[in-house]
């Protein structure tokens, strides 16, 4: 599985991740729900279980995925202050480019 993060996504959750309550956590990307043609996604903090798969980024960041869903597979996280502040998930592998 492959996850490219962003530097500004990465000092975001870099910074939640220091937080004291979010000790042993790992970020999460799930695919929320699939309509059409794409797919949205989701983030979080979680653990790990037995049917995920924690990839390292470039960042140092640890992402906790589900291993068997494809849409997973070459996600982007970013994090962008306008037009609204907040995380965009796309997978530009998969063709899916953003919400709608």
């Amino acid at each position: 599985m492959n996850v490219k993060i962003t530097r500004a996504a990465a000092k975001v959750l870099l910074k939640e991740l220091e937080q004291e309550e979010n000790n042993g956590l790992k970020v999460r990307v799930k695919v929320d729900f699939t309509h059409g043609n794409h797919v949205h996604y989701a983030l979080g903090l979680d653990e790990p279980s037995e049917d995920d798969i924690v990839v390292t980024t470039d960042k140092g960041i640890e992402i906790v995925m589900e291993k068997n869903e494809a849409m997973l597979d070459g996600v982007k996280i970013d994090y962008l202050y306008m037009p609204n502040e907040g995380f965009v998930i796309t997978n530009p592998s998969k063709g899916n480019t953003g919400d709608h």
